[in-house]
């Protein structure tokens, strides 16, 4: 009893100021004023209850739901007052596409704050407007100090340091208005101007009332001579632009400004007793729903957290912390990579039109091609369609997954677009290749790879990475080799390429597991420049011009031993930091000569390389050149540079550029997740224009359709996945029910019993999506 007695003490003492009266301000007020009913409440708001900037905010089906869960009052408030749709529809100069299954509600910002303010009342929550708190002194006796002051947070600027506020202003510029155009479903409007494309991202959020985004590139905002504040001018020059879809109805300002979207993280979500939420914390871009939703998440998370520790709020927030931080930071990560997409809205407006508008939709990566095909088959199926349309042109042609179409480079055609990235096996015996490699690669080859791609094989003994790598320098080596390609053409339709490679700095290291550290005694490096990759190595020697005439020689014979050898492709190894890609990047070269400096004299001796293999090579075959797109370190290499890069090499011969990143140096800092290298290979494929092979945890067959058909590389590589899978392509051909014509006869009654199989598991597995689809909250 005295416990008790205690406890509801703490509770009745519990003093909570919440600065800013925002939608995530206002909900969290609710929630915990709900479940501790005598702790006190204070929310301080520098505007009037009925100003509102902006027009409306959007909600998923799945965040109506968990209102619903949390509180039916407001759940109820709100869809009493909600325009809903399930469409989406993309529409790009008068063409247009709907998609089906989406389950959106949008609402007035104002509405919202109103329905809100009226629950905060209800519960007895105190709420005080027309005060600008910047002084916080008087705030002393609060428990709880809760900064929801939005985007310019003074409280979080106040306390930057402490927080580790940073804040990024993307490249789009944006302007927020409204319309009395009525909408039917979310719409992407995309225009194509003379001076680049506009995009309207447009909702109705009441009846006779629509929200109208518009962005575009700031190249294009400033040919178009737009002004930040001059409401006027923008609507006039906007109304005009996009007539057609207004449909005579007007475009409506509320302090309507052109922006730029900062892009907020915090180190720290709390310090002291002050704590932030919504913008204030963090923001993500409005082209994968509202900022409002987010803001409304974490009050859920924050009201939760200080319910569950009413005697400690350091516990409280360091629940907060960690219950969230990890969601926010992946919808961040969701939201720059959507943002991505439409700050290169001219990229990919070149596109086919349902390809273009399968683009806009999986653009975040969150959602997939069969995401999309569970939600509207009928769209789906129309991006299929126009896919195979485009490699074939033919009325009768069969329509079958993008990744099981063939691919031709040269003389060379693929039986699939899934290839076996270099994955270093380092079982190699003074660079000769063994049975091991056989059984490695002939597995994989009869498992139903479009195309092998040989782990780095070196073209002397001194470019080796380790002791255990492949070469091709020497006779015995070429016999090894020639083994498994004819195993590989005699028994399969995989066809097999060989990386050919240079460790440079990078070279007599330890195998990975043997510490992966440098050899106790390494053999002499070379590199562009004499950096070290680590503490740990050596300092390569600067290569010298007879230097550089004897490797482009180990280059050459290395090309013919491929050829003679029986590989179907070279691929040029300048990727990750290795001899040919230390002389790309600026953080390895420092030369002085005229191998050093502008990327033109960088390029220069890997582009002498690979025309001198590009003579020697048969010229049926192809050649793949490996970069890195990105050092992911400061003063790296940058995007400009390797659209240089890959338009040299394309010039020179190149068939194809696979396009990988980092491993460069040592302190890199990469930003990975699902299929987290794709943009970089989008980027090179549709400004270069030449076929691109993409890598970068890909770890099924739905990925790897989505990356085709949204257009972001032609070839997808996967490395671990392959490890212990050798079958995954005939486990996905099962999957997809592709009736694969290369199965060797050994092994052809294998169908019988996996595709059925495989069959059932998806068909389990589509059932669960369908089942833990959010609940429509449809009127």
């Amino acid at each position: 009893m005295l416990k008790q007695i205690r406890f509801i003490r703490v509770l009745i003492h519990m003093k909570i100021t919440v600065i800013g009266g925002g939608p995530g301000g206002l909900y969290f007020s609710i929630l915990t004023k709900k479940a501790m009913p005598h702790c006190q409440i204070d929310i301080y708001e520098r505007n009037k209850p009925d100003d509102s900037f902006g027009f409306g905010v959007v909600f998923s089906d799945e965040t109506l739901g968990e209102f619903l869960k949390r509180d039916m009052q407001s759940y109820e408030l709100i869809r009493s007052k909600f325009a809903y749709w399930d469409d989406i529809i993309v529409a790009r100069d008068g063409e247009s596409v709907n998609i089906a299954g989406n389950g959106f509600c949008g609402c007035s910002r104002k509405t919202l704050l109103q329905l809100l303010q009226q629950r905060c009342i209800e519960e007895g929550v105190n709420l005080h407007f027309e005060q600008n708190i910047d002084d916080l002194s008087q705030f002393a006796d609060s428990d709880i100090i809760l900064a929801a002051d939005g985007i310019a947070s003074a409280i979080r600027t106040q306390y930057q340091k402490e927080f580790g506020t940073k804040i990024e202003l993307k490249k789009n510029r944006f302007v927020w208005l409204g319309s009395t155009k009525p909408l039917d479903a979310f719409t992407y409007f995309f225009r194509s101007t003379p001076y680049g494309t506009i995009v309207a991202h447009t909702y109705q959020y009441e009846e006779g009332m629509s929200t109208w985004i518009f962005e575009c590139s700031d190249e294009t905002w400033q040919k178009h001579g737009f002004e930040v504040t001059n409401e006027a001018d923008t609507m006039a020059k906007i109304a005009e632009i996009f007539k057609e879809e207004l449909d005579g109805h007007p475009l409506i300002s509320n302090k309507s400004h052109w922006r730029q979207f900062p892009h907020v993280t915090n180190e720290k979500w709390f310090h002291n007793n002050i704590v932030l939420l919504g913008d204030a914390k963090a923001t993500a871009h409005y082209s994968i729903g509202s900022g409002t939703k987010l803001a409304m998440d974490c009050a859920i998370g924050l009201s939760d957290a200080v319910i569950a520790n009413p005697n400690n709020v350091q516990a409280a927030f360091e629940q907060y912390d960690k219950t969230r931080r990890n969601t926010v930071e992946m919808i961040q990560y969701a939201a720059v990579v959507s943002l991505d997409w439409f700050e290169n809205m001219d990229r990919h407006m070149q596109h086919p039109f349902q390809q273009f508008a399968f683009g806009c939709m999986t653009r975040s990566k969150k959602v997939t091609y069969e995401n999309l095909r569970l939600r509207d088959k009928s769209f789906t199926d129309k991006v299929l369609k126009e896919f195979n349309d485009n490699l074939v042109k033919s009325s009768e042609v069969e329509i079958v997954s993008a990744a099981f179409t063939p691919f031709k480079l040269r003389e060379l055609e693929l039986p699939n677009r899934i290839v076996m990235a270099p994955m270093g096996q380092y079982s190699a015996t003074d660079g000769l290749v063994s049975d091991w490699h056989l059984v490695h690669y002939g597995s994989r080859a009869t498992g139903g790879i479009g195309l092998i791609i040989t782990e780095m094989t070196a073209i002397s003994e001194t470019g080796r990475i380790t002791e255990g790598c492949a070469g091709i320098y020497n006779a015995e080596q070429v016999n090894q080799w020639k083994k498994i390609t004819d195993f590989i053409h005699e028994n399969t339709s995989t066809k097999i390429g060989i990386q050919l490679g240079h460790s440079g700095r990078k070279g007599a290291t330890k195998k990975p597991w043997e510490g992966n550290g440098p050899l106790e005694t390494p053999w002499d490096l070379i590199s562009a420049s004499p950096i070290p990759f680590n503490e740990n190595f050596t300092t390569p020697k600067e290569m010298t011009l007879e230097d550089m005439a004897e490797i482009k020689a180990q280059f050459v014979q290395a090309a013919k031993n491929a050829d003679d050898a029986g590989f179907d492709m070279i691929e040029l190894q300048a990727h990750h930091g290795f001899l040919l890609a230390s002389f790309l990047s600026p953080l390895t070269n420092i030369r002085t000569d005229e191998f050093g400096g502008s990327i033109e004299n960088r390029l220069k001796y890997p582009l002498e390389v690979f025309k001198a293999i590009r003579e020697v090579f048969s010229s049926e075959k192809p050649i793949s050149v490996r970069i890195s797109a990105t050092d992911w370190s400061e003063n790296g290499i940058s995007e400009q540079e390797v659209i240089t890069i890959a338009t040299a090499f394309k010039n020179a011969g190149a068939d194809i550029i696979n396009v990988s990143t980092g491993n460069t140096v040592a302190g890199q800092k990469p930003l990975t997740g699902r299929m987290w290298q794709t943009p970089f290979s989008d980027a090179v494929r549709n400004k270069v224009h030449i076929p691109t092979i993409t890598a970068g945890y890909i770890q099924d067959i739905d990925q790897i359709n989505t990356i085709i058909l949204n257009g972001r590389a032609d070839l997808v590589a996967l490395g671990r996945p392959l490890l212990l899978d050798a079958n995954f392509v005939r486990n996905a051909q099962a999957y997809e029910q592709f009736q694969a014509n290369d199965i060797p006869n050994p092994y052809k009654m294998g169908v019988s019993h996996l595709y059925p199989l495989k069959a059932s598991e998806r068909k389990q597995v589509e059932g669960m999506k369908k089942a833990l689809k959010p609940k429509s909250n449809k009127k």
